[in-house]
């Protein structure tokens, strides 16, 4: 059974990350019953120390690493906070890099999104996360960029992410990141059965300008 842990990096109740991926749990459960997707609250963990490290693996921690080691897939949505990262995500993505060569990160397969009420969808955040996540040695999955902008208009009246234009968008980057579980599962087993050395997915390019532009006009009707 594949296994895909979400993270928001927004710690919003209203957030609509966090409604873009529980979109994404519910395309899942739709279309792949066999799998299961969890939630990661990361506003549970401390500020990276590395003295806290050092005194022992705060509880918080132990479980996020424990969920993230017991999963095929991450799929992580991030506002754009002064065109960067949020500084909750940045911290999660420092812990789970932990510790140093036995990182749950490592080889894990990532998909990354973004949503924002602005113009823009959060795009400008995308590129470093993606930059962080291979500096973690994860998986980037290969496919354009999702970015729901307006995303507080495609709200239902209970607050779910149902709008079909960001819908159609999530089940493709949903696809994608099965495909890459998939690409990765048939890698390990080829590498079992000779001594060549593991073949990893590409990780993502970062696109030309064109490329971004495209998919903000893509997910800009409604």
């Amino acid at each position: 059974m594949t296994k895909v842990v979400l993270i928001s990096g927004s710690l919003r109740a209203a957030s609509v990350n966090s409604a873009a991926l529980r979109a994404v749990r519910r395309i899942i459960a739709q279309t792949r019953p066999s799998a299961s997707a969890v939630s990661l609250p990361i506003g549970r963990l401390p500020f990276y120390n590395g003295d806290v490290e050092s005194a022992g693996t705060a509880p918080a921690v132990a479980v996020a690493r424990a969920l993230v080691a017991d999963a095929d897939a991450l799929v992580i949505s991030t506002p754009c906070y002064n065109g960067a990262v949020p500084g909750v995500l940045k911290n999660a993505l420092d812990w789970l890099s932990r510790p140093d060569g036995a990182s749950p990160l490592t080889g894990r397969v990532a998909a990354v999104l973004s949503a924002s009420p602005g113009g823009r969808g959060g795009i400008d955040a995308q590129p470093a996360l993606l930059d962080l996540l291979d500096s973690c040695e994860a998986i980037t999955v290969e496919h354009p960029p999702v970015a729901i902008r307006r995303a507080h208009q495609r709200l239902d009246e209970a607050g779910e992410m149902t709008d079909p234009e960001a819908v159609a968008a999530l089940r493709e980057l949903v696809d994608a990141t099965f495909e890459a579980v998939a690409i990765m599962a048939e890698q390990r087993r080829s590498a079992l059965r000779t001594p060549e050395p593991l073949q990893t997915v590409p990780p993502v390019q970062a696109p030309a300008a064109g490329a971004w532009s495209r998919a903000r006009v893509t997910l800009s009707r409604s």
